[in-house]
């Protein structure tokens, strides 16, 4: 039977692209009902598009696939925007007012405004944090209602390169796929795996991928920083390459007797690693090297960690990704970053329920596209398709319709935590900015107008010429009055 409610996301991850399809129900649960993953180590690197036609193909390939399983269209998905070129920056915008002036909401939306429009030179802003307010020495979280003779607004901007902001957007629009919405991906993993409690009392959310390892510092609800380091658990393998073996091999050496720690007294000088039939490693030679890597990995996390936070982590360190699951590696985040609260978020705190391998193997690969399906919440379903139609996939009666609540046009202040204006929604904010501004222009060509024609008005009639005609006037008609 042919779906007819769905919620449609997909990832594009370093190794993998993946297409989840799922329905939510009443109770916030969320059932699976169709996933496919291609390979996409070969066009995306680090989270950057570097083929852009295969890039097309494998979107096109995913949204197939999804709806052969489901047996119906897609009209729209959401897709998760992360990779190497994400990294936040710290922003103050400061506006000096009257003594003992109240702060308005229309104030701090003018300072998100200003913030929203701030240029980078080569960065596209994505998302905004609001960190706090400062009303003259005084921090706030909500600063309206405050009197005040200074406000500062204090945002964290998350910015990506624009070439590749640009070439995730045009890569959807050539696959001939709709955008339901875009959201930062390490955000909705965020949400879906740390609980209110530790973003709360501040922790470090590590998300060790394929190629890269992400990083967000989370203190008081907020999010503080966020990084992405270039190097993930496929460095681990391309150093055990160095012991002259495949990178496939090594991957399954990696997966079979890789470690994070190793305590010295366990490593056993004498035993041998098998590669295959015919070859073997030293095994001291192979910890070794595994445990530089993970170790370099480990000091570039911490490192990302703010000096204002790093002893301020009551909520610990929580880690996941596929480059969490190897063995010891709390262990070895406790080593050297000596916090002793280390936790690994296997699956996302969402009900989930599935028929498929993937998802239900729970060793924190999908914890991010999981994260992005939770986010969803317009039905991505369109008219059942005919399975017996194998050339043009002739679509029959509709079984379900997008959801059609148009989507507002939004105002800087008001962009939801987390969502990514699409290229189209961005160019529809722009240009009603650009309409606000030029409405306004002209509003004050018109007022000063009326002020000029006001002021020519009293000046003519405050004229000596004037006053003189009028006393003329008076006079006169006091003359006549007078005869009669």
């Amino acid at each position: 039977m042919a779906a007819k409610d769905f919620i449609v996301a997909i990832e594009l991850g370093s190794s993998k692209m993946t297409g989840i399809a799922g329905k939510k129900n009443l109770d916030g649960s969320i059932n699976v009902l169709a996933v496919v993953r291609e390979d996409s180590s070969v066009f995306i690197k680090k989270g950057k598009i570097y083929n852009f036609d295969q890039t097309v193909l494998c979107v096109k390939n995913i949204v197939s696939k999804l709806e052969a399983q489901l047996k119906t269209s897609i009209t729209q998905v959401y897709v998760g925007v992360g990779g190497q070129s994400i990294r936040s920056v710290r922003n103050v915008i400061a506006r000096d007012l009257p003594p003992e002036t109240k702060v308005t909401q229309d104030m701090v939306i003018e300072l998100m405004d200003i913030n929203r429009n701030w240029k980078y030179a080569d960065q596209e802003i994505l998302d905004v944090a609001v960190q706090e307010y400062k009303v003259d020495t005084q921090a706030q979280l909500d600063p309206v209602g405050i009197q005040c003779s200074r406000i500062e607004g204090n945002f964290l901007n998350i910015l990506q390169r624009k070439t590749f902001y640009k070439n995730l957007n045009q890569c959807f629009e050539a696959a001939g796929v709709n955008v339901a919405e875009m959201f930062l991906a390490p955000l909705a993993l965020a949400d879906s795996v740390l609980t209110e409690a530790e973003k709360r009392s501040g922790c470090a959310l590590v998300d060790i991928g394929a190629d890269t390892t992400t990083v967000s510092v989370y203190s008081k609800n907020i999010l503080r920083h966020l990084a992405v380091i270039p190097l993930g658990s496929a460095n681990i393998t391309e150093d055990i390459k160095s012991l002259q073996m495949e990178f496939q091999d090594a991957e399954k050496m990696k997966l079979k007797y890789g470690c994070a720690y190793t305590d010295n007294n366990d490593i056993d000088n004498t035993l041998r690693l098998s590669i295959d039939a015919d070859r073997q490693v030293d095994s001291r030679k192979f910890i070794e090297i595994v445990e530089s890597r993970v170790e370099e990995i480990i000091e570039n996390v911490w490192f990302q960690v703010p000096g204002e936070y790093c002893d301020k982590l009551l909520g610990g360190i929580i880690l996941t990704g596929g480059g969490s699951n190897m063995k010891n590696i709390e262990r070895a985040f406790v080593n050297h970053t000596h916090i002793d609260k280390i936790r690994t978020a296997k699956f996302v705190t969402h009900t989930i329920t599935s028929g498929n391998s993937e998802v239900n193997t729970r060793n924190g690969m999908m914890n991010t596209v999981l994260g992005l399906l939770a986010k969803g919440d317009l039905n991505c379903a369109g008219s059942e398709i005919d399975p017996e139609d194998l050339f043009n996939g002739t679509k029959t009666t509709p079984t379900g319709t997008p959801d059609a609540r148009p989507k507002a046009p939004r105002k800087a202040g008001e962009i939801p935590p987390g969502v990514v204006l699409t290229d189209a929604e961005k160019q529809k904010l722009e240009e009603e900015e650009r309409r606000k501004r030029e409405e306004e222009e002209r509003r004050a060509r018109e007022e000063a107008e009326e002020e000029e024609r006001r002021r020519e008005a009293e000046r003519k009639a405050n004229s000596p010429l004037n006053k003189i005609i009028n006393w003329s006037k008076t006079w006169g008609k006091k003359f006549m009055e007078e005869e009669n």
